[in-house]
């Protein structure tokens, strides 16, 4: 699994002009859903952001984790985060997850940020044409891929 954390003053997803999530300070998470992930990725990744210390402390210093401030989650599916571009210009998106699978961990994924102690946890629609507003605070903006977790 891949994701582009973003630490937010606010976050907000619309389809079809409606907002379906929304949150003030925390985490905007674009998720991309890998071949051959399973629930152990979800796991995993879900457990890594939740611990991510990237909040300011009273000393200015990214100490405190989300949990300590009580922010949020905007968790956006995105299968182009899954982009191969080893050969040409067009992107080929064949190292996604089949969309039945992909949707399955994303819902898993959103249900153990809870489960680690996120208080509010908000979604996009899965598949669908998403208008993702995103008031980046920092910027603070983290890379994540489960593979560097992986034992060789």
């Amino acid at each position: 699994m891949r994701a582009v954390i973003q630490r937010v003053t606010s976050s907000e997803v619309k389809v079809d002009g409606k907002t379906v999530g929304k949150i003030e300070n925390g985490y905007n998470v674009l998720l991309g859903v890998m071949q051959g992930d399973t629930s152990k990725e979800a796991q995993l990744l879900a457990r890594k952001i939740a611990d991510l210390r990237v909040f300011e402390d009273a000393n200015g210093k990214m100490n405190l984790g989300i949990r300590e401030t009580g922010g949020g989650v905007l968790a956006i599916s995105q299968f182009t985060l899954c982009a191969d571009l080893k050969k040409g210009n067009r992107p080929s998106f064949f190292p996604s997850a089949p969309p039945d699978e992909a949707e399955k961990l994303y819902d898993e994924f959103c249900l153990c940020l809870s489960e680690n102690g996120i208080t509010r946890v908000e979604k996009g629609v899965f598949g669908a044409d998403m208008k993702v507003e995103i008031h980046n605070d920092g910027p603070v903006t983290i890379l994540m891929d489960t593979d560097i977790w992986k034992k060789v």
